[in-house]
């Protein structure tokens, strides 16, 4: 596939027949255990990562905060991930026909929520999957995209197109406001992830 995945799909591995994974529920929450202080002036948000077994054996899924990235905004900056109101997924074995889920909480510039890209690089089995990308956004219903949308300049942004995309299957497709449908893209299978998260000793 030469496109990103849109939040809500999911991703198929070849390389391990029968599991696959997608980032959903993308919406705006409060951390459980109070904000960091680290980021004050931010817009806190919450999305979920599963993971599920639908072949015949079990895999070992490892995932956990420098193996995701989580960028904000049109110049796709880094939004802060707050490893310690997150639940990750830190070897643990999934059976066939069951999933396992990490939560996420990470927090940006409210203006740059309504376009969010999250990449995941999955370690399955102490063997490292190709990255791949979902984006997505927060509040796509909500009317400061349907402003935006009347700007000549924001026309052709993001959050335009995909809420545009969701105006037209909304009828056929009704999906909750936050929540935006299903885009899968393998960039590079490098060796490992690069950091992205603020873990002691890391």
């Amino acid at each position: 596939m030469h496109e990103p995945n849109v939040v809500g799909d999911w991703q198929e591995y070849d390389e391990h027949a029968g599991l696959r994974v997608r980032v959903h529920g993308v919406e705006r929450a409060e951390p459980p255990r109070g904000r960091d202080d680290a980021a004050e002036g931010l817009t806190y948000f919450r999305c979920r990562v599963t993971v599920e077994n639908r072949g015949g054996e079990h895999f070992g899924i490892h995932l956990e905060d420098g193996q995701m990235d989580i960028r904000v905004g049109p110049d796709g900056e880094s939004a802060f991930l707050d490893w310690r109101n997150s639940q990750f997924i830190e070897g643990y074995d999934v059976y066939p026909l069951r999933r396992a889920t990490a939560v996420l909480f990470a927090a940006g510039p409210d203006a740059s929520l309504p376009r969010v890209d999250i990449q995941i690089q999955l370690k399955v089995d102490d063997e490292w999957t190709d990255r791949y990308l979902w984006v997505g956004g927060i509040d796509l219903y909500e009317g400061s995209v349907d402003a935006a949308a009347r700007s000549d300049s924001a026309r052709d942004s993001l959050a335009c197109q995909v809420s545009n995309f969701l105006r037209g299957k909304r009828d056929r497709d009704p999906l909750p406001g936050s929540l935006i449908r299903p885009y899968g893209v393998p960039s590079s299978s490098g060796a490992g992830p690069a950091p992205a998260g603020r873990r002691p000793g890391r």
